[in-house]
């Protein structure tokens, strides 16, 4: 919409490879079997557990899963120095698994890992679960991911989403899916500023858009210098080029029958599809093209198809005239200009040239 530039990385480093992510329960075979399997070609594991009070009763369930592997502890109350030395350590190869909180979130590359488990997953974000999992697979080799939840019957509605969507979101280069079930789960709140929780799925998507987009049209008008022209929602649709915009929402209230008759349209879905596509077209070229698509695929438009695609001539001319809302009943048309007294739109050229022509034109 103009308010930021979005880059998307989809191509990984050559010779990556997607990495396996299954969900299980807190299962000591497939523990078992995931950890040796790793140990056997000579690779090494993380164990995720976000809860220092109880990391050392992990640490010895691991030992006692599996006896033959060396293990250690490290999470974020430890000493720095002690946290570096384990570290090191691990690198180096003196431990097969790595029993650690979240500490290990980002920033960290060890190519020799490509095991890991994620305990009690169900209480991680969708974003910390991804950057989690993104600490295996950094070489050639196959890597595998385990998320260890609770049956999916006690866990919440957001949680079985997330858990789902890390699951099937692990193709490489996926990371804008996983964000956008991110921002579907949890609302879209603030894009711009801190706050990471929203309520786009009470006010439903094109209100929150709308929102947004009048929005960025009040900071365009507050420093003209902060956008270019190209970067802007085109809120009124057929603008002569320069032309200011005063009306970014259009509302006709009509006794007039204005739709797609089912018997015109008899499937619903391509209906609704129609009145989706209709709402995006911006000029009269496009409006024409599209009702002789109609006429090709469903016969001569009946009147209130015609009816209806009058209306969207009319909803782009009222918007360029600054009205915000048309009543038309009973052979009387009623147009409101802009609600806000103190909209430029009153002091502007436009407004000066339609109340000269009404004078002239009682």
């Amino acid at each position: 919409m103009g308010a930021r530039d979005l880059s998307i990385i989809n191509t990984p480093p050559p010779n990556r490879m997607p990495i396996v992510t299954e969900l299980h329960g807190f299962n000591e075979d497939i523990i078992r079997e995931g950890i040796e399997y790793e140990v056997s070609r000579n690779g090494q594991v993380f164990f995720i557990h976000n809860r220092v009070e109880n990391i050392k009763e992990v640490q010895a369930k691991v030992q006692r899963i599996c006896p033959h592997v060396k293990s250690a502890v490290v999470h974020g109350q430890m000493d720095g120095t002690h946290i570096e030395n384990v570290m090191f350590d691990f690198i180096q190869g003196d431990y097969d698994v790595l029993i650690a909180t979240t500490i290990i979130e980002s920033g960290l590359d060890i190519p020799n890992a490509n095991t890991i488990f994620i305990n009690d997953a169900h209480n991680f974000g969708l974003s910390e679960l991804h950057q989690l999992r993104g600490r295996v697979g950094r070489s050639n080799r196959k890597a595998f991911c385990y998320l260890l939840a609770p049956p999916f019957d006690s866990l919440t509605h957001e949680a079985r989403r997330r858990l789902r969507a890390i699951e099937e979101f692990s193709e490489l280069g996926s990371g804008f899916n996983i964000a956008m079930q991110d921002l579907d789960i949890r609302g879209s709140g603030n894009l711009l500023g801190g706050e990471q929780s929203g309520f786009i799925a009470d006010i439903g998507f094109e209100t929150y858009q709308r929102i947004l987009s009048e929005a960025i049209l009040e900071l365009r008008e507050s420093d003209p210098q902060a956008f270019t022209e190209q970067d802007l929602p085109v809120a009124a649709e057929n603008r002569p080029s320069g032309e200011k915009t005063f009306v970014t929402d259009f509302q006709i209230d009509t006794d007039l029958e204005i739709m797609f008759p089912d018997e015109y349209i008899s499937n619903i879905s391509e209906r609704v599809r129609l009145y989706k596509e209709l709402n995006e077209i911006k000029d009269e070229e496009e409006l024409r093209s599209f009702g002789q698509r109609l006429t090709d695929r469903f016969g001569p438009l009946p009147p209130p198809a015609e009816a209806l695609l009058d209306i969207v001539r009319m909803k782009w001319t009222a918007v360029r005239l600054g009205m915000e809302k048309i009543l038309l009943k009973n052979d009387l048309l009623i147009a409101n200009f802009v609600s806000d007294p103190g909209s430029g739109f009153y002091k502007s050229q436009l407004f000066v040239a339609i109340m000269n022509y009404v004078n002239r034109h009682q």
